[in-house]
């Protein structure tokens, strides 16, 4: 039932107040609050069915995060006016809520369970997302739903060798660290980070100060329980047949273990052999006897978690034969993809990713809701793809899962620490990562491979970027730490955590951990494992392409980039565009104007990028004072002549600067249309003045200089 007791809190983190009130809004729900950091506010409530879902074996869990634009103050910009499909930002957050949750709720709990966190007001300093995660464990842990041990997040930037907890948006811009961190009062359960090339030393002590917060938020959940006196329903654990389960161990143990052996037989040959295995045993027990049947399903799957398990803790043995901190070996290629701006194939074991980059102009940049801004660019686009093929099953083609969201943002959030500086390289960029094979860790082949395609593509990155993932099984004081893990190690380990750098530092990790005991030491000894593991990655990427091309594809567009006066944007824009659209016609260009007189010019033709080039020269050119111009006669006056010296820019000739003697008429001189050379003499504002007189002096000069010199 509903807890419908008030309660409201307050705890400081970091700089500013955390309150979590409950009890007011959402009251039909069966846990609800309403969690405050500065004026950002969420409301987050969950739902738990009071019976379980017939049929299934997994736990239905749904976390939806929700951004309303009304909590800025702002007006959706879509045609419709009104929030629609999740945004990235939306679904990663989800995913920071779901990732620590799921493996918390009571064990046998199969209920379809919801979490909708909804952000309501959102101040311009505080990211709702680890707000968020606190929330979803208060509506969870204040409920009666069977999720028995609060978790609490935090963010932890570092600036100018200091931490910071929870940092404000123009911190988090600021600093070398961006740490998002989700646990209980034991353990850390999930880590997730973007780094400027910190060492594992920092992102050591940066976890180990989350933690403390979060034990404290944890110790503070506690005591709000307390206070509502609240009742968890129950939960019967399931239990294993004991009879049967030592038949089947029996019967079957060195079977299994051998079907689960890969050192001799592939991934696809080892799954196929373990699925035999299994039917033989399912169908064993009578076809009538349904309960019979999934308990002994049960206890096969208890069964190869624990055969492995068992080798690498007792017999020091992964599936595969590899030592623990063993790579698997690499193969890369680049510049394969003849008509691409950069490609790579990246192989690792059997995990094989092709990778593309592609340059564009500003105009490909990605327009994005935000927040915090409204709405921003994105100039640079990383695109996963996972196509059912990669793992050798059928599957429907749609839009892109979170799951592909996700690893497209960690690999994104990888590279970006490397990419040049605009101002350097005006390119946008996207990269695209197709999973043609996966047996472990593509998202980590999709950064290898990304930083090998855009080498090929001759973006001048920092430095080469690879990524590796790592695994953990601890057993009481028995650990094994796995470098570049199968399928089976993410699967049954009991940590999965990816880390991708430079030979600097780290630029990005990824953690979920589903165990508590694991202290400092341990993840130093793991940072450093990967640490190992990412230099052999990098040195074996090196084979294939060691520093960036010289030259961009000749697919490729060319950008040039010129200045010019801001007051003269308006002539190259004219009237209602006309100006640049003829440009752009009659070149073929893609001509792009930035508020502060830069011109970005992008064509793959040199000739066209030329004449766009003096085309736009022309029409912004200033005359300089005592620069000699040749220029047109555009129009005669009584009082002398309008020379049009560039393109829609002209300069008075004064009737009494046309030549050296006394001009009565200056159509004596001149006519329309002619060209004549003529000085700059003055300035006034827009006004120019011009001497042709000054010119013919000049001439004069010399030639009297050279006939001395003759004589």
């Amino acid at each position: 039932m509903p807890v419908n007791k008030y309660l409201k809190e307050t705890i400081k983190v970091g700089e500013r107040d955390l309150t979590v009130e409950t009890g007011r809004i959402a009251k039909q729900a069966d846990g609800s609050v309403v969690i405050s950091y500065g004026d950002t506010m969420l409301l987050v409530a969950a739902v738990g069915a009071h019976s379980p879902r017939e049929g299934i074996d997994f736990f239905p869990l749904t976390v939806e995060y929700r951004e309303h634009n009304y909590a800025a103050g702002r007006i959706p910009g879509n045609y419709f006016r009104r929030e629609g499909r999740p945004n990235e930002k939306e679904i990663l957050t989800s995913r920071l809520i779901d990732r620590p949750c799921r493996p918390l709720f009571s064990e046998g709990y199969r209920n379809e369970t919801q979490v909708v966190a909804s952000v309501i007001s959102a101040d311009p300093e505080n990211d709702p997302d680890v707000i968020a995660i606190t929330g979803a464990s208060c509506a969870l842990y204040l409920s009666d739903i069977p999720f028995p041990n609060p978790i609490a997040g935090v963010r932890v930037g570092l600036i100018e060798g200091r931490y910071i907890i929870n940092p404000t948006y123009d911190e988090i811009r600021e600093s070398r660290l961006n740490l998002i961190v989700a646990g209980t009062e034991e353990a850390i359960v999930m880590v997730e980070a973007g780094a400027q090339e910190v060492s594992e030393e920092i992102m050591v002590e940066a976890l180990m100060l989350s933690h403390k917060e979060i034990n404290r938020l944890c110790r503070w959940q506690r005591e709000l329980y307390k206070a509502l006196d609240i009742q968890k329903r129950a939960v019967i654990a399931p239990q294993l047949n004991e009879e049967m389960m030592g038949e089947i161990e029996r019967n079957y143990t060195e079977r299994l273990r051998s079907a689960l052996d890969t050192t001799a037989q592939g991934k696809l040959a080892s799954y196929s052999g373990v699925d035999g295995l299994k039917k033989e045993i399912v169908e064993a027990y009578p076809e009538d006897e349904r309960e019979q049947r999934m308990m002994a399903k049960k206890i096969f799957d208890h069964l190869k978690e624990k055969i492995f398990r068992d080798d690498i803790l007792s017999n020091r043995r992964r599936p595969d034969g590899r030592r623990f901190s063993e790579i698997r070996q690499i193969t890369s290629e680049v510049g394969w993809l003849p008509r691409v701006h950069g490609s790579a194939l990246f192989t690792r074991g059997e995990t094989q990713a092709i990778v593309t980059t592609t340059l564009g102009t500003k105009d490909d940049e990605q327009f994005m809701d935000d927040l915090e801004h409204g709405e921003i660019k994105r100039r640079f686009l990383l695109h996963y793809n996972f196509p059912p093929f990669s793992v050798g099953e059928t599957g429907r083609f749609g839009s892109p899962g979170r799951r592909e969201i996700g690893h497209g943002a960690l690999a994104r959030r990888a590279l970006e620490t490397v990419l040049p500086a605009e101002s350097d390289f005006p390119y946008a960029l996207r990269i695209v990562s197709d999973i043609t094979e996966s047996n472990g860790s593509s998202s980590m082949a999709t950064i290898c491979g990304g930083s090998l395609s855009m080498m090929d593509a001759g973006v001048p990155i920092k430095s080469a970027v690879a990524g590796v993932a790592m695994g953990l099984v601890m057993e009481g004081n028995r650990y094994a730490i796995l470098s570049d893990i199968a399928g089976a190690e993410d699967h049954y380990g009991d940590m999965d955590f990816k880390v991708a750098g430079t030979h600097e530092g780290i630029t990005a990790l990824q953690m979920d951990i589903k165990i508590a005991g694991i202290n400092a030491q341990i993840m130093a000894e793991a940072l450093e494992q990967a640490r190992k593991g990412r230099l052999h990655i990098l040195s074996a990427m090196e084979e294939a392409i060691t520093e960036s091309r010289a030259e961009i594809s000749a697919y490729a567009p060319r950008i040039i980039q010129i200045k010019i006066n801001p007051d003269k944007i308006r002539d190259v824009i004219g009237p209602g565009g006309k100006m640049i659209r003829s440009i752009v016609e009659e070149t073929g260009a893609k001509i792009d104007v930035e508020d502060d007189g830069t011109v970005s010019v992008a064509t793959a033709n040199g000739e066209a990028a030329k004449a766009a080039i003096d085309r736009i020269m022309g029409l912004t050119a200033e005359a300089d004072i005592g620069q000699t111009y040749l220029g047109t006669v555009s129009r005669i006056v009584d009082f002398g002549a309008f020379v049009e010296i560039f393109p829609g820019t002209d300069g008075l000739l004064h009737i009494s600067e046309i030549a050296e003697h006394r001009v009565r008429d200056v159509r004596d001189e001149l006519k329309e249309g002619q060209q004549i050379m003529v000085k700059c003499i003055g300035k006034e504002g827009n006004k120019i003045k011009l001497s042709r007189k000054a010119i013919l002096r000049d001439e004069k000069q010399k030639a009297e200089a050279a006939g001395a010199e003759e004589g």
